[in-house]
């Protein structure tokens, strides 16, 4: 029994990039030159379930492990088809004791994010606009967190280069669909061990951390002269290497993760108080491998500005 607790603590739980759902790099909106947004988020996600491989596995007994994460980012206009993006996002994770936790959480800085968003397309198509764009983005560890310290790790402890590509089609009437794929490129972490198993042995602290595919199909409402926004959207993530959890036994970085994921998000701005916004969001995570069944939960403030 003790053994098959302890599976639990070394699960994979990191943060979905995109569940922040203010101007980002991941949609079809646009800002123009010398235009500034500021966006500050609180997310909160929990599970006490996880897959080991594509095998859910469920102890009652064990704690449940929760994550919270402040997200700051700062978009910048710098011009009307080219938008900037930086995120440095805060994390703590912890678990919860009075149902039978005992391992310590982690806090602190995760990565510095940095995107860039091109508008390549935007033209009258019959009822509605049709959009295209494309997006880059580049990730590093901002401090020397524990990458193999799962389920409370910070994060993966790699670089990661991101590459996407957008589409949207949106109504004159405000109903709109936009359908993103992607594609990560992640390097190496190092570990505080000099062995590890992956399919084979390998000594030395460095871990391959498996690139990954991603998809988002959303659909979504403008309404109220455009101050309030509806959507739901589903989220697909897909390794294109790794190991899987071995029974009983911790995950690892090197492991291959895969989930489907909905959301559902609302976003509202205040006509008498121009370029201020609320958003709140929530997120169920439906079917995964080597990654944990997941609610999260989210709000935030925006405050956009044209110097």
């Amino acid at each position: 029994m003790k053994n098959f607790t302890k599976t639990i603590y070394s699960l994979a739980f990191l943060c979905v990039a995109g569940v922040v759902h203010a101007q980002t790099p991941y949609d079809a909106m646009m800002m123009e030159q010398k235009e500034f947004c500021f966006a500050l988020t609180y997310d909160y996600g929990a599970f006490d379930q996880y897959w080991e491989g594509s095998y859910l596995r469920k102890n009652e007994t064990i704690a449940e492990v929760r994550r919270h994460t402040i997200a700051p980012m700062v978009a910048i206009g710098l011009h009307n088809k080219l938008n900037f993006y930086i995120s440095v996002p805060s994390i703590k994770t912890e678990t919860n004791e009075v149902n039978g936790g005992f391992l310590e959480g982690a806090k602190g800085f995760q990565d510095l994010g940095l995107a860039l968003k091109y508008e390549i397309l935007n033209k009258e198509l019959g009822k509605g606009k049709l959009a295209a764009l494309a997006a880059v983005g580049y990730a590093t560890p901002l401090t020397n967190y524990l990458s193999d310290y799962r389920p409370y790790s910070l994060g993966n402890g790699c670089n990661e280069l991101s590459m996407r590509g957008i589409v949207q089609y949106k109504l004159d009437m405000g109903l709109y669909a936009r359908v993103a794929g992607g594609y990560l490129l992640r390097g190496e972490t190092k570990v505080e061990r000099d062995y590890y198993y992956a399919n084979g042995s390998y000594y030395t602290p460095w871990m391959d951390v498996p690139n990954a595919w991603e998809f988002n199909g959303v659909i979504g409402w403008w309404l109220l002269e455009n101050s309030l926004k509806l959507e739901a959207s589903y989220y697909v993530l897909n390794s294109t290497s790794g190991d899987d959890i071995r029974k009983y036994n911790g995950a690892q970085p090197t492991n291959k993760v895969n989930f489907d994921q909905v959301i559902f998000s609302t976003q509202y701005f205040f006509k008498p108080i121009k370029g201020l916004g609320v958003l709140a969001y929530y997120s169920q995570t439906l079917n995964g491998r080597n990654w944990g069944k997941s609610t999260n939960i989210g709000a935030g403030l925006t405050y956009q500005f044209k110097i």
